[in-house]
């Protein structure tokens, strides 16, 4: 699977334009807030961003900043998990839960990384080593425990704010797998 791919899966996730009140998101059209798509020169009426405005705001927002092309060479499932999260629930949320995986199966491989939230050459090359160590069953496991943490974090967001129930089910649905 290449960019182009991950970014359309969450496009198709993410769906058309939406302006439902109790989104703490507010106003998107697919998947990208009023706010991002101003920050990123969009002046328009939000109903008409185009998919195709919306893959060069996710690239330039998700995808160069958390490093997924080198992601993407060892295992473009976690680069899409990776890109779908940091969609979803920021970047640094993804890199931090990608950071804790890697602690978390680290049994002397590296010296323990950071959690911050900031994807670095110590990220990816803790990833690369776990990879080429475990091969594809690492790679399952990695996306095991992201998925977990993932899952973790929806369920205390909905007890931390109830309002976001409305949106518990489908979030499980279409993203922890």
């Amino acid at each position: 699977m290449n960019k182009l791919d991950i970014i359309k899966k969450t496009l198709e996730k993410e769906g058309g334009y939406v302006n439902d009140p109790s989104d703490s998101g507010g106003e998107t059209n697919h998947g990208i807030t009023i706010e991002v798509a101003r920050d990123f020169g969009y002046k328009g009426e939000m109903k008409d961003l185009t998919a195709d405005q919306a893959i060069e705001i996710y690239s330039k927002k998700y995808w160069t900043p958390l490093q997924l092309d080198k992601v993407v060479c060892l295992s473009d499932t976690i680069a899409e998990k990776l890109f779908d999260i940091g969609v979803n629930m920021g970047k640094k949320r993804a890199v931090k839960f990608l950071q804790r995986t890697l602690n978390f199966f680290n049994y002397g491989y590296f010296n323990d990384l950071l959690v911050d939230g900031l994807i670095g050459s110590n990220t990816i090359r803790a990833l690369e080593i776990i990879v080429n160590y475990r091969g594809t069953d690492g790679i399952k496991q990695i996306l095991k425990a992201i998925n977990s943490l993932q899952g973790e974090f929806y369920i205390s967001l909905t007890e931390k704010r109830p309002k976001d129930r409305k949106f518990s089910y489908g979030w499980f649905k279409s993203r922890v797998s």
